[in-house]
């Protein structure tokens, strides 16, 4: 064991040499001065938080609610190495979810049956093979599980547990991160990279008394690494993977600074970092009137408690951030939270905020420019029939990314009229062979349905794909309540199919939003389609389409010079690997343009609740800004 140790260290010193030497190397010195536990929690600061339960129902409930799911995963057998396809993830994260609850429910309650469990979960996890550092994610939260239950149950484990469980994050977690097979990650920009020296970070900071050059090392490599993905929120927070993996990759990176920041009494400079804190806008702006988020990319319709958003709140002095945090805990049934791996974690971040003190946030309207640029308008945060858009532009070569450029999303009266796929499970796509994550133009991935544009909100030339190299930004954008708008050029991902295509969308006075058009034809004659995917009921018309749902309508209307073909396609898969699309209807039309020809299209989606004689617009894109 000694010669491969100094083997393997050795590897490593290569490996951080090869990434560069960290700016701000630590002292393990600084860490073992902190007795155990000392990751995001130090021993006794469990009363801060029992002083929150006290004046708190919130937090009360909270408490409650994962000590109750704490005494179900009591009955449970420990987790087992089964492998899913390449993947033992779900594994590693319901590891992480059951030792964090339970190691906080033995803190919190000193009941012996909590620390009990918690051991026995974690001495089972040790014993496995590995934790399959080919898919390195599974490794990466192992590691943070274990080490968390290693730490806050340090002071009473017997030294033969400690042995057990602190080898195995050594040899099975931090180890298998030195070797070049498995540790690309420490390179790329995107949750990888944040999940990975997360989980290394926590894995080193939990044994650095018994391998304190390695826990230097890690930890050192990590931030030197970890920059790289926090850079990608520049320069206003969005984050380029959507919804769903800003709730992995940024939950993860929170993780790593708040525990840095503990132990070191410094954040090394990383919260610096332009966009990193004020992505907490990006992600409350994702949220729509009637609750679910603006699913594009890979990411889920649904939306949920982050409680990373706790400690952003924090860091940015604005409680206003948490409205939506704040609106998932006014609900009376907490325990779909206790899914959440990481929920433990909200009564650290956010016991020193008083959730009296969040108030409505001021602005109405938030864009982020980027790798994947976006604009979020609504007309209101209180009321769910309110008028909220989101509009995307973007690449399709981001990680994660579909061909989704222009593409938007709109709700009104209650009702999401405009909506996006989404993602497909990947497990689905893996199992019959399908390559879901290559990012050329000729890539597999772009024959599955949900990703390509002829799916999206967005504009098909001639049937075509879009260009996956193509880029778009936000070029024009106002938050003004009148007229609250964002314009972007989406020629590039036209490359060959037009010659020049800009796309504006807008609420106009409050009361209806437009989606405005403007292309030059490229040499040769194309079928132009328009599509909205909808789970409404459609009607067509000559120039126009009405939709109903709920006992609601909305009118698509458009106003054009060119004739349109008013039209809708089906939903239903024709592969053996697309998933099904259910209640779901692709509506739109085509035109049919000349070569070089200039068109400018207007489609007005006007609410059942306001009169469409009243609904008017006519503005150029080139005078939105007048």
């Amino acid at each position: 064991m000694n010669y491969i140790k100094r083997t393997l260290i050795i590897l490593l010193l290569a490996c951080v040499s090869g990434i560069g030497t960290a700016q701000n190397a630590i002292s393990p010195k600084t860490i073992t001065e902190k007795q155990h536990p000392r990751i995001l929690l130090f021993g006794g600061e469990e009363r801060q938080i029992e002083q929150s339960i006290a004046g708190s129902p919130i937090w009360k409930k909270m408490n409650e609610t994962i000590l109750k799911e704490c005494n179900q995963i009591l009955e449970l057998p420990p987790v087992e190495r089964i492998q899913i396809g390449r993947r033992l993830l779900d594994k590693s994260r319901e590891a992480l979810r059951r030792i964090f609850h339970l190691s906080y429910a033995w803190r919190m309650t000193g009941d012996q049956k909590y620390f009990d469990r918690c051991e026995k979960e974690m001495l089972a996890i040790a014993k496995f093979s590995d934790w399959n550092p080919s898919h390195f994610l599974d490794v990466a939260e192992m590691t943070m599980a274990v080490s968390i239950g290693y730490d806050w149950l340090y002071p009473k484990l017997t030294a033969e547990s400690k042995k057990t469980i602190r080898d195995a994050i050594v040899y099975k977690g931090i180890y298998p991160s030195l070797d070049p097979k498995y540790n690309s990650w420490q390179r790329v920009v995107n949750n990888w990279n944040q999940v990975c020296n997360a989980g290394m970070t926590y894995g080193a900071l939990a044994v650095a008394e018994d391998h304190p050059d390695l826990a230097k090392i890690i930890i050192d490599r990590a931030l030197n690494s970890i920059h790289l993905a926090m850079d990608e929120y520049k320069p206003e927070g969005a984050y380029p993977e959507g919804y769903g993996y800003w709730g992995y990759g940024t939950s993860f990176n929170v993780m790593f600074l708040s525990v840095i920041e503990k132990v070191f009494d410094s954040d090394f400079g990383l919260n610096s970092t332009p966009g990193f804190l004020q992505t907490a806008g990006f992600l409350q702006n994702m949220t729509g009137a009637t609750g679910p988020c603006f699913n594009w990319g890979d990411a889920g319709s649904g939306g949920g408690l982050n409680p990373a958003m706790f400690w952003l709140a924090q860091k940015n002095n604005d409680p206003s951030q948490l409205w939506v945090e704040k609106t998932y805990l006014q609900r009376d049934d907490y325990s779909r939270f206790t899914r959440d791996r990481l929920l433990p974690a909200i009564m650290v971040w956010g016991k020193d905020l008083p959730l009296d003190k969040v108030t409505e946030p001021k602005v109405k309207a938030w864009k982020g420019q980027g790798a994947n640029p976006v604009a979020m308008m609504r007309t209101s945060w209180t009321d769910p029939h309110a008028i909220y858009v989101g509009f995307k532009a973007g690449s399709p070569s981001v990680n994660h990314g579909h061909m989704d450029v222009g593409s938007f999303i709109m709700e009104a009266d209650g009702i999401r009229w405009a909506s996006d796929f989404g993602m497909q499970d990947y497990e689905s796509l893996e199992s019959k062979g399908m390559n879901i994550f290559g990012r050329t133009q000729d890539a597999q991935r772009w024959t599955i349905f949900r990703l390509t544009n002829r799916v999206h909100n967005t504009l098909t030339i001639a049937n075509q794909l879009q260009q996956v190299k193509g880029y778009a930004k936000i070029d024009q954008f106002s938050d003004k309540p009148d007229f609250m708008y964002a314009v972007s050029d989406i020629s590039q991902v036209y490359e060959n199919q037009l010659t020049s295509a800009k796309r504006g969308v807008a609420i106009v006075d409050q009361k209806f939003v437009v989606v405005s058009d403007e292309l030059v034809a490229s040499n040769k004659p194309a079928t132009l389609r328009w599509t909205m995917l909808t789970s409404a009921t459609p009607k067509l018309g000559k120039n126009g389409i009405v939709l109903t749902k709920d006992g609601k309508t909305m009118n698509l209307k458009v106003n054009t010079s060119a004739k349109v073909t008013m039209k809708t396609w089906s939903t239903t898969p024709t592969t053996t690997y697309d998933a099904p699309n259910p209640g779901t209807t692709l509506v739109g039309f085509e035109i049919q343009l000349k070569p070089l020809e200039k068109q400018a299209i207007q489609v007005l989606l006007i609410p059942g609740s306001v009169d469409v004689k009243s609904a008017k617009f006519e503005k150029a894109l080139d005078t939105w800004s007048k």
